[in-house]
């Protein structure tokens, strides 16, 4: 058997505009984008995995690890393209999705949207049961009632089920019992079983979780069915290991099963990369940038870790506020998405005012320049306008590009209406782009109290190295990093994830009436299940466990989590847990309550393969000065007016090597942009390290 050094890897992901393929054998690293086929996404994984694998004399047969990420779950979700999906409740509670949690995102907005439910009314079915919040059965489950809402649901061509019983995430056997009816008298139809996918309490939440998954599941499963048979026929047979919104690998019986779960894969894949890079700098205070050509990603990284959280929401109504998407209750590495990719459509809108995105040109047609019939000017036409894209370059000179085209475009939708040039369009519509990601990068830095002008800014993904330094011009940031390979970031990171999964789950206790036995009990079924599922995909490799708690004072709203020995709890226990989470209390909040109620409402078992430790990159100092040539005119945001720029080879530059901008380098994936604001240094990883010349 291979080590890890000599193993043939390779990773894919998918995103709305591109699908990045990176191989690695050894310290061999080759990479390629491809358009997305978003009518069968595996054509595109197919189609690149032979482009590197012939660029390295391979075959699929060779290849001994294959990760992958995408975002297929949510795009069927945003755009509703789902399966036809219903829902099974607690008798009395067929409503739970519409009422939600009575809350308004915007109190003061009368005409206030919520993004529609994934089931119709006419498709939520009842039944009589009834547990309580302790697990007591109040009323026993009425079998018949099931058997007739089978029988519906096969009249009425359903596809796909959730089950969400109340109070089932501590007694799960009424749910448990309605699965196996449903396997019995409808066979064909998919059933996601809220106390499987998110056995939590806060009954809308895991309902929306639950229908969420049952929703997208026929559509992974069969995605995941052709994407494993077109390999089997070019020869692979290998596992096929999926990335989880978490940052962690899963199977592809786990991603079958839970395909929610795979909701932000490309990103987290992302996170982690800009992680890694961050300890091997000895970086501990980092805002990673991730822009492709659908969407742009902010991302805290603390100390090494990227910010995690437990709820995220899909398909926002109103952008960026909380509580206008719909919810699901998954571990989820934290950031802000905004529509702010390359395919971006801007437009003009009703106040004469630039708008861009969140609509996306997409892979089918794409942007103007593409030349494949898209019509709206996009932020990669604005770009090629501006001189940041050297047409005869984008993707490797794979994909031709029209520049006339961009121009037209964008003459004709903002030009004319503004009476601008295009160039001055295609500047607007940059301003207009980097200031919507530097404010949600401010409005994520303040809700978590952080100072974002002090952090390094890390920038990959197709788009992103192109906008980094104006963003970091915008956010006052002194120091960019754009690692090498950062076109396709995301999927590089997936080299790097450990295989893992997380299982949380609410049961209910006060510190002060702590039950060692009864913790116990649920953290060990809790471990049994996570090895199980990280066993299917980690093999024979060394799993470790890690427990936690979510913790809050008694009758608040949110919980925060606290680390739990990896041994049997004891009674004993119960202060030193006070004491770790007033601590973190104090953390967050600046201050704690003494001598409050403490109550714990969930507990968290993750079970991983050990992280490779990040190196440490030796110290560089700048000794080769290096000029770019030839030279084109290029926008400079700073300058407000187009300057020559060099041009430089990346794959010509060494650790060492330093230019001043205004430059260009350009590579396979990307090309990044150096403003005359920074001066560069390539470190020992051929990261370029951007640094803010002194004012």
């Amino acid at each position: 058997m291979s080590t890890a050094s000599e193993q043939i890897r390779v990773a894919t992901d998918i995103g709305g505009t591109f699908t990045d393929i990176v191989l690695q054998a050894g310290e061999q690293l080759i990479t390629t984008k491809v358009l997305t086929t978003p009518r069968a996404p595996e054509q595109a994984v197919i189609a690149g995995v032979r482009h590197v694998l012939a660029e390295a004399s391979l075959g699929f047969a060779d290849i001994d690890v294959f990760l992958h990420g995408t975002t297929l779950a949510t795009n069927a979700i945003i755009e509703r393209k789902g399966a036809r999906t219903a829902l099974i409740a607690t008798d009395g509670f067929r409503d739970s999705l519409e009422i939600a949690d009575e809350s308004r995102y915007d109190q003061y907005d009368v005409f206030i949207e919520k993004p529609a439910t994934l089931v119709k009314r006419a498709w939520r079915f009842t039944v009589p049961e009834r547990v309580d919040v302790e697990g007591t059965v109040l009323r026993t489950l009425d079998e018949e009632a099931v058997i007739a809402v089978a029988r519906q649901l096969t009249e009425q061509n359903i596809e796909a089920v959730a089950v969400a019983f109340l109070h089932s995430y501590v007694n799960p056997a009424h749910e448990i019992r309605t699965g196996e009816i449903l396997r019995e008298h409808c066979p064909q139809i998919e059933v996601t079983l809220s106390s499987e996918v998110c056995p939590e309490a806060r009954e809308y939440e895991r309902t929306s979780t639950a229908v969420a998954n049952a929703y997208v599941q026929p559509l992974m499963a069969g995605y995941l069915k052709r994407l494993a048979e077109g390999f089997a026929q070019e020869g692979y047979n290998s596992a096929i290991h999926l990335m989880t919104s978490g940052g962690n690998l899963a199977s592809l019986d786990t991603a079958r099963r839970f395909p929610i779960r795979l909701v932000e894969s490309g990103p987290a894949g992302g996170a982690i990369l800009a992680a890694e890079l961050a300890a091997e700098r000895g970086e501990d205070q980092i805002l990673s940038f991730d822009m492709g050509g659908t969407t742009a990603k902010v991302c805290l990284i603390e100390n090494g870790e990227p910010l995690k959280a437990r709820y995220f929401e899909v398909d926002r109504s109103a952008r960026f506020m909380k509580g206008s998407g719909l919810p699901v209750r998954i571990p989820v590495i934290e950031m802000i998405e905004i529509g702010a990719g390359g395919g971006s459509i801007c437009q003009v809108d009703a106040l004469a005012r630039i708008q861009v995105g969140p609509q996306s040109a997409g892979s089918e047609p794409g942007p103007a320049c593409y030349g494949l019939g898209g019509e709206a000017p996009t932020v990669t036409d604005g770009d090629v306008v501006l001189g940041k894209i050297d047409p005869a370059r984008f993707a490797g000179g794979r994909i031709p590009m029209y520049p006339d085209k961009a121009a037209t475009a964008l003459e004709q939708t903002i030009g004319k209406p503004l009476s601008m040039t295009a160039i001055e369009a295609a500047f607007g519509v940059a301003e207009i782009v980097d200031e919507n990601m530097a404010n949600a990068a401010r409005v994520h830095a303040i809700e978590r109290g952080v100072d974002i002008a002090s952090r390094t800014l890390i920038a990959f993904g197709g788009a992103a190295p192109l906008h980094a330094a104006r963003l970091a011009e915008k956010l006052n940031i002194t120091r960019v990093i754009i690692p090498h390979g950062a076109g396709v970031g995301s999927a590089i990171g997936f080299l790097r994830a450990p295989v893992a999964y997380e299982l949380i789950r609410s049961r209910y206790m006060l510190l002060d009436e702590f039950d060692a036995d009864s913790a116990n009990s649920l953290l060990d079924t809790m471990s049994h299940e996570a090895t199980q599922a990280a066993r299917s995909a980690a093999g024979e490799r060394e799993l470790l466990e890690k427990r936690g708690a979510f913790m809050r004072y008694a009758g608040q709203g949110h919980e925060v989590q606290i680390e739990l020995p990896s041994r049997p709890v004891v009674a004993g226990d119960a202060q030193h847990f006070r004491e770790v989470f007033e601590a973190t209390y104090r953390h967050l909040f600046k201050r704690h309550i003494p001598d409050a109620a403490i109550e714990i409402m969930s507990w968290s078992v993750a079970v991983s393969t050990p992280r490779a430790a990040a190196g440490s990159l030796p110290a560089v100092s700048a000794r080769n000065p290096v000029a770019g040539a030839p030279t084109r005119a290029v926008f400079d945001a700073h300058l407000g007016k187009s300057v020559p720029m060099a041009i430089i080879e990346r794959n010509t530059l060494h650790a060492g090597d330093t230019f001043s901008g205004p430059a260009i380098v350009v590579e396979e994936g990307t090309s990044t942009l150096v403003s005359s604001q920074f001066d560069v240094l390539v470190d020992a990883g051929g990261a370029l390290v951007l640094t803010r010349k002194d004012k």
